[in-house]
């Protein structure tokens, strides 16, 4: 009796176990987010763990439309940038949350060359090439490949780009997975495979505001911290110069951490007047790594709400949303003007392809790309 006592108490424990392992799983859920007025259908799938964090994202874009995090007092707040119609993304492309691709950033003139052969890209920033043209992968609608849940909830988009698209050679297949664990981390991984050499910088370009989307003082308020002890000055057409240029003495000092509003309107610095703001690469010290590191680090303290930003690549774009002029309704129909949030892109250094003491940004069928970067949220007392 008491060893069938003993087995049925192990059963029991056993059984307690796996309900307990199955509240805490990741959930992820497929919906359709609505129509766009060609008659696309937009789809979504929502993420969510244990803690409150979800996060929303939609195939038109592969758009991470919505992140949803508590406070230190639980309370919880969208901190994404976006619109809540689907059809606005369409009307009014603005990158918040899309992945973008081919190349992240800016490529001067739209020009490159590759094995001797110069290519012309889509011009969609006054001369320059900027987030992959005129209808870059953040204006098309992705497939949706997989939706699973589990220890992580996951989400892959897929599409293909084919050879000449916006000017790039090569037929691109690209994915992008998202993925949400308990412990809130929201990981992004962009894939992509090409049949002929090309050049391929992908990464997610969410504008985020820890105090809540909308909320009166933007992210002036907010610390962020950049392990970059260099970053990439750039010219009146924001393409960096060539030079890496010591951070030390600058307003672009954010080693040690420091509140955002300290220098964003120096208009003493030239580079700060060049870009209206913070629109800058960031030279990661650790470079380029197998594994991602922490990229940059950004904190509200009156909500206690913080972001990290790991990452593969060796350098993080910093924008403090300069071009936000107040004409754009976005969520809730607030309306976002200049540093009502931030962007922190992982990526390659802007116009690496032309310059070449940057690396590389080639890609070849026999070499894949790939890059991992991960949000991590969490609270700070």
């Amino acid at each position: 009796m008491r060893g069938v006592m003993r087995g049925g108490a192990m059963a029991l424990a056993i059984a307690m176990l796996l309900a307990g392992t199955s509240a805490q799983a990741a959930e992820a859920k497929r919906e359709t987010a609505g129509k766009l007025a060609d008659g696309t259908i937009v789809e979504a799938v929502t993420l969510s763990n244990a803690r409150g964090i979800s996060a929303r994202i939609i195939s038109f874009g592969a758009t991470l439309q919505q992140l949803m995090m508590p406070d230190r007092a639980g309370k919880l707040a969208d901190v994404e940038l976006g619109y809540d119609d689907i059809q606005r993304y369409a009307d009014h492309p603005n990158y918040w949350g899309a992945s973008v691709g081919r190349y992240a950033n800016r490529i001067a003139g739209g020009r490159f060359t590759l094995d001797g052969k110069s290519y012309q890209l889509a011009q969609n920033d006054k001369a320059n090439s900027l987030h992959g043209g005129t209808k870059g992968f953040d204006k098309l609608n992705w497939r949706v490949v997989a939706v699973k849940s589990g220890a992580k909830a996951s989400v892959t988009f897929a599409l293909t780009s084919p050879a000449g698209d916006q000017g790039y050679p090569g037929t691109l297949k690209v994915t992008a997975t998202y993925m949400l664990d308990d412990a809130g981390d929201l990981t992004i991984d962009y894939d992509a495979t090409t049949d002929a050499p090309t050049i391929v910088n992908l990464t997610n370009h969410a504008i985020f505001n820890l105090a809540g989307e909308g909320a009166p003082g933007g992210i002036n308020g907010h610390r962020l911290t950049i392990p970059a002890s260099r970053y990439t000055p750039v010219n009146a057409a924001l393409i960096p110069t060539g030079e890496l240029k010591p951070v030390a003495g600058t307003v672009f000092d954010f080693t040690r951490g420091k509140i955002i509003e300290d220098g964003l309107r120096d208009g003493r610095d030239a580079q700060i007047v060049a870009g209206r703001g913070f629109d800058h690469n960031f030279v990661l010290d650790a470079g380029a790594t197998k594994e991602p590191k922490l990229a940059a680090r950004l904190e509200d303290p009156a909500s206690g709400r913080a972001l990290e930003v790991w990452s593969d690549q060796p350098g993080v774009q910093v924008y403090t949303g300069n071009f936000l002029d107040g004409t754009l309704i976005g969520k809730s129909g607030h309306l976002y003007r200049m540093g009502d949030g931030i962007a922190l892109e992982p990526q390659k250094f802007p116009d690496t392809p032309n310059q070449q003491a940057f690396g590389s940004a080639r890609v070849d069928p026999a070499h894949p790309y790939h890059h991992r970067m991960i949000f991590r949220l969490s609270t700070i007392g």
